[in-house]
């Protein structure tokens, strides 16, 4: 009986070379992703302009709960918008890290 430690390894070495088109939809799937990326930014510009009119008309009528409403959204939005424009990069560099590792 083999222990954890001592049994022999029998696996052969695989690898990994996404490729979307290598499968049927891959590029309806690249298309939908597209699309919902395209509303995340839509709904993020939505979200800045409600937050950025909550913040002045709190800091214009003196309501400090309202003007940092406001701000947080703007806050908010602003940190998805960059994470959205900035998802593609970080998955790809994730994974070309993920490759690096032996």
């Amino acid at each position: 009986m083999y222990s954890l430690v001592s049994m022999p390894i029998f696996l052969g070495d695989v690898s990994l070379s996404p490729d979307p088109s290598l499968l049927p939809g891959g590029s309806a799937l690249q298309t939908l992703t597209n699309g919902i990326g395209g509303w995340a930014l839509i709904i993020t510009l939505a979200g800045l302009l409600i937050g950025a009119a909550t913040w002045a008309l709190g800091s214009h009528s003196q309501n400090y709960q309202q003007a940092v409403s406001g701000r947080r959204t703007v806050v908010v939005s602003g940190a998805a918008a960059l994470i959205v424009g900035a998802a593609p990069s970080l998955v790809n560099f994730f994974f070309h890290l993920g490759q690096g590792v032996h």
